[in-house]
C-alpha cells in the first residue's frame, strides 16, 4: 500500500528546500536499484528519482566519515530501509548506541534519542539532522518538576520514560522504555513509584503490576488521538482485522485491541502471527517499514504522522553528514547523572512487557 500523498508532497518539498536536488543519473539508478526493491511497495516511482541520489550520497558519506546511522521505527521508508545501519525502538537504539564503534553517530529520530546516544558515547560525535525534531512527551516535564515531585513524595523512586530530556534523566533513579517499563518498575522493589511523563503508559503499566504508580500528566500527541471508538470502527470496516496498539495509547484503546506492546514487540508480533490483515495503532510510517518484511500481510492504516519524526529527511541527513552539523552536546555534570539512569536501564536488559488484552 502506498503512503498518503501528503507525505510524498512533504518529501518532495524538503528535497527542493535544501538546495539544488542531486541528479538522478544512470549510475545512481544502478547503484540504488537493490534498495528501491525494498521500498517499492511504499515509495512511488515518481518519488524515487528524488530520493535515490541522496540515498547514494549518504551511503558514500557514511564510509568517508566512519559514521553509523541509527533510525527509529517511525522514520520514513527511504530512511529506514535505504540508509539506516541500525533500526529499532527507543530501547534497541539505546542499547546499540552503547555498542557502536563508529566515530560519528547520526540519530534519525527525535532530540531525546540523540541525547541518549551522546550520554552513552561521550567521546563520539553525535549528530541529529534537525535540531527542532522534538517530542511532546519530553516537553511536558522539566527537571524542576522532578525536584518538586521528590519534595511531595519523599523517598519514592522516580522512573523516567526514555522520552525525556537529559536534564530530566539527571534527576531520576532509572529510565525505561515501553519495552521494559513493567520490568523497570518492579526492579526497584518499592511499593510506590513515580512514573513520568506519559500518563497513558503509566496507566497501562499500573494494570500489569501491584506497584502503586504515581503518574505525571504528559501524553504523546500521536497516540493520544486514538480512541476506542476508532478501534470499533476499524473492526466494522475491515472484517477479521487484527489490531495491535502501542501502550502510549489510552487504556481503553489498549483494552479494545488484540495485542499491545512497544514498537519492537508490535513488529515481532506481526512477524510471528502473520495475520491476514492488521492495524498498527501507532505512528503511520512504521506500517510501511514492517510491510517490507512481511509482504503477505495487508496493513490497514489509520494514519497519524509524528510531525517531529517527519522533520528528518534525506536532504537533511545528507547535509548533516556532509558538513558535520547538528552536533548534540550535553553539559558534563548533567550527562554524568543522566548516564547513570540510562545505564541502569540498559544493564537490566528487557523482559517481554507486552499486553494481550
Amino acid at each position: 500500500m502506498r503512503r498518503p500523498a501528503m507525505h510524498a508532497e512533504v518529501a518532495i518539498r524538503e528535497t527542493i528546500r535544501h538546495g539544488s536536488p542531486l541528479a538522478f543519473t544512470p549510475e545512481v539508478e544502478r547503484a540504488t536499484a537493490h534498495l528501491y526493491e525494498r521500498v517499492r511497495h511504499i515509495v512511488t516511482p515518481a518519488e524515487w528519482p528524488l530520493h535515490a541520489p541522496y540515498v547514494k550520497a549518504i551511503n558514500d558519506l557514511k564510509r568517508e566519515r566512519g559514521a553509523v546511522i541509527l533510525a527509529h521505527n517511525y522514520q520514513s521508508a527511504e530512511i529506514y530501509n535505504c540508509v539506516a545501519d541500525i533500526v529499532g525502538d527507543s530501547l534497541q537504539l539505546a542499547r546499540e548506541a552503547a555498542r557502536v564503534e563508529a566515530r560519528v553517530i547520526v540519530q534519525c529520530g527525535v532530540h531525546f534519542m540523540a541525547e541518549t546516544a551522546k550520554l552513552l558515547n561521550p567521546d563520539k560525535t553525535v549528530l541529529i539532522p534537525d535540531r527542532e525534531a522534538g517530542c511532546s512527551l519530553a516537553e511536558s516535564i522539566t527537571a524542576a518538576d522532578i525536584r518538586l515531585l521528590r519534595q511531595r513524595y519523599p523517598g519514592v523512586p522516580v522512573v523516567a520514560y526514555v522520552n525525556t530530556s537529559a536534564e530530566v534523566k539527571a534527576e531520576v533513579d532509572i529510565c525505561c522504555t515501553s519495552s521494559n517499563a513493567v520490568h523497570v518498575v518492579e526492579s526497584l522493589g518499592a511499593p510506590r513509584v513515580i512514573f513520568l511523563p506519559d500518563r497513558y503508559l503509566a496507566a497501562n503499566v499500573a494494570a500489569q503490576t501491584k506497584v502503586e504508580i504515581i503518574a505525571w500528566h504528559g501524553a504523546c500527541e500521536v497516540h493520544e488521538r486514538f480512541t476506542a471508538e476508532d478501534i470499533g470502527a476499524l473492526r466494522e470496516m475491515h472484517e477479521g482485522v487484527r489490531i495491535i496498539a502501542h501502550p502510549e495509547c489510552p487504556p481503553d484503546v489498549v483494552a479494545a485491541s488484540d495485542f499491545a506492546g512497544s514498537t519492537a514487540h508490535m513488529i515481532d508480533w506481526v512477524k510471528r502471527e502473520r495475520p491476514r490483515r492488521v492495524v498498527l495503532v501507532t505512528e503511520c510510517s512504521m506500517a510501511g517499514n514492517v510491510e517490507a518484511e512481511v509482504p503477505d500481510v495487508e496493513f490497514v492504516r489509520p494514519c497519524h504522522f509524528c510531525p517531529h519524526m517527519q522533520r528528518i529527511t534525506l536532504p537533511k541527513i545528507h547535509a548533516c553528514l556532509r558538513d558535520l552539523t547538528g552536533e548534540v552536546t550535553v553539559d558534563p555534570d548533567i550527562a554524568m547523572r543522566a548516564r547513570r539512569a540510562v545505564e541502569r536501564m540498559v544493564a537490566l536488559g528487557v523482559r517481554p512487557a507486552a499486553v494481550a488484552p
